[in-house]
């Protein structure tokens, strides 16, 4: 993207807006005698204080906008009395679109587009089922491009007529503009692209969990899982991978002796969580966010009564990948029973847990499944515990034959089309775009987080500090690319991650690093202004 291309944001700084009544006054002033002309040429929106401004920018320039407020009573109830008494169908949330203006040297229909395709982004998120808006006469035929519908009576002057129009997700998604919308490209941790395959197989008739049929599927699922990362056991769940990191320590709680968990960033941190419920007796190793745990740190840690060591494999947090190889080495060393989360790095980096006695993984990330089956991984027989709750309890699981709970025979069928597609294909293209993108950032100057030992599923960058990563994760979720920036954890660090476990052309991602270049570098110069003119 071009450092002179346009794109298309919610006005937040004071010159935002100032250039937003400017356009107000040239358009509803000046080219539609709307409102009366003034000497100061700008006209305030009598709705300013409610309105969200959806802009479009160029070179520092607000070259197009359109208004969004959703009190009542609306500009439009006001002229034709509440809007749903001439509606033929019900509505429950609705919105009002005013203002919609572009300056003439830009009408070439892009960024009318653009503010359109903005737009139904932005509603579908804040939860609106339709918008209205006055339409002017003279751009019927653009306002139905973009997928506004007329109705009720013309409002307005002979020199300033307005027709009442509406806009819903099937108007627009059957109109032009939303014909040629391309499809958001997520770069979420998860929940991810899901194949039409996987969808396919979720569709199918639901059968029981306790036939000879369900029983055929589950074991083959189970067979290609246990392959898929050298493990003798795995025992599927209906639950979260939070489920399955209770029943780790579950069964931790029936070892002697102590414990000792590494934490580097969030997901440790809530293993301490779970092993503090269960009353686990442990040590914990804490590092910063992103850094890495050495030889001689855990080692150091290690007492005459520890016996098991808990740590995470692929810390999404972070984008920290912790050493697998390290850990198992120290593990056997001194004869420690080694529990990992590989929650985040399950099919998306080759895997051996051979030597490691428990190990966690779910159907909803980078195996590109669906949400809802977690895994517990395993080489050592497990017998039913007396003391454990059921449902948390991997000898109960371990019985032969058994399927002691009901579940989903929906998600096992999307679980195996997944699994099907997991090949040591995938961990190449899952590397070779966290090379890619790497490089891309860096070009770009961006800061990554735990650069050296980041995983390969994901990359952290952090935002300067005097912009705000959340505003910066909306403006790229209003263009189509779906960053993981929502995350409290994230927020609380001002950091943006980029997922790379989706299937991606390098067109797209190289678009979207220039977009989100673009935008913070605008989004500094707008700060830094706005710190001068306040000086």
């Amino acid at each position: 993207m071009s450092k002179h291309e346009f794109f298309f944001k919610i006005a937040t700084t004071a010159d935002e807006f100032e250039q937003i009544h400017c356009l107000n006054y040239q358009t509803f002033s000046e080219e539609i005698p709307q409102h009366a002309k003034n000497k100061e040429q700008k006209l305030v929106d009598p709705f300013h204080a409610e309105n969200t401004y959806i802009i479009c920018v160029k070179d520092n320039e607000v070259i197009g906008m359109t208004a969004i407020r959703d009190n009542r009573p609306f500009s439009l109830d006001r002229k034709i009395g509440p809007v749903e008494q001439s509606l033929s169908f019900p509505v429950s949330s609705p919105c009002e679109v005013r203002l919609l203006s572009v300056k003439k040297e830009y009408r070439n229909g892009r960024v009318f587009l653009g503010l359109a395709q903005f737009l139904i982004k932005y509603c579908l998120k804040k939860g609106y089922d339709i918008a209205f808006i006055s339409g002017t006469v003279r751009q019927l035929k653009l306002y139905s491009q973009l997928g506004f519908q007329p109705f009720a009576q013309l409002t307005g002057t002979d020199e300033a007529l307005f027709q009442p129009m509406f806009l819903t997700k099937k108007t627009f998604d059957e109109s032009i503009a939303g014909r040629i919308l391309p499809p958001a490209i997520p770069f979420l941790p998860g929940p991810v692209q899901v194949s039409q395959k996987v969808m396919n197989a979720l569709s199918k008739t639901p059968i029981s969990h306790r036939s000879d049929q369900y029983k055929e599927k589950i074991a083959k699922a189970k067979d290609m899982l246990a392959k898929l990362v050298n493990s003798q056991y795995v025992h599927i769940l209906l639950g979260s991978g939070t489920l399955a990191n209770d029943v780790v320590a579950g069964q931790l709680s029936l070892e002697t002796g102590r414990g000792l968990i590494l934490s580097n960033g969030e997901f440790g941190s809530r293993l301490i969580a779970q092993a503090n419920r269960f009353g686990l007796q442990f040590d914990v190793l804490q590092k910063d966010w992103g850094q890495a745990f050495t030889r001689d740190e855990i080692v150091s840690n290690i007492l005459n009564t520890t016996s098991w060591i808990w740590a995470v494999h692929s810390e999404t947090s972070s984008g920290m990948l912790n050493d697998l190889g390290l850990l198992k080495d120290i593990s056997e060393q001194h004869q420690l029973k080694l529990c990992l989360d590989c929650i985040s790095s399950l099919g998306a980096i080759e895997t051996d847990l051979d030597g490691v006695f428990l190990a966690t993984g779910v159907s909803g990330k980078a195996i590109r499944g669906l949400t809802g089956l977690s895994f517990v991984f395993h080489h050592h027989e497990v017998q039913p515990s007396l003391t454990l709750p059921k449902y948390l309890d991997l000898g109960t699981y371990m019985a032969k034959g058994s399927i002691p709970f009901s579940q989903s025979s929906n998600l096992l069928e999307a679980l195996l089309a997944a699994l099907e597609d997991v090949t040591s294909e995938t961990f190449k293209k899952v590397m070779e775009t966290h090379i890619f993108l790497k490089n891309q950032l860096k070009q770009f100057g961006f800061t990554i987080v735990s650069e050296q030992h980041s995983s390969p599923m994901i990359l952290t960058i952090e935002i300067p500090p005097s912009i705000s990563s959340a505003l910066i994760g909306e403006i790229l979720y209003n263009h189509g690319y779906q960053l993981h920036y929502e995350s409290d954890y994230l927020q609380r660090r001002n950091w943006i991650q980029i997922a790379c476990i989706d299937e991606y052309d390098k067109a797209d991602l190289e678009k979207m690093v220039h977009l989100l270049n673009r935008v913070i570098t605008y989004e500094q110069t707008a700060t830094q202004q706005a710190i001068v003119n306040g000086s």
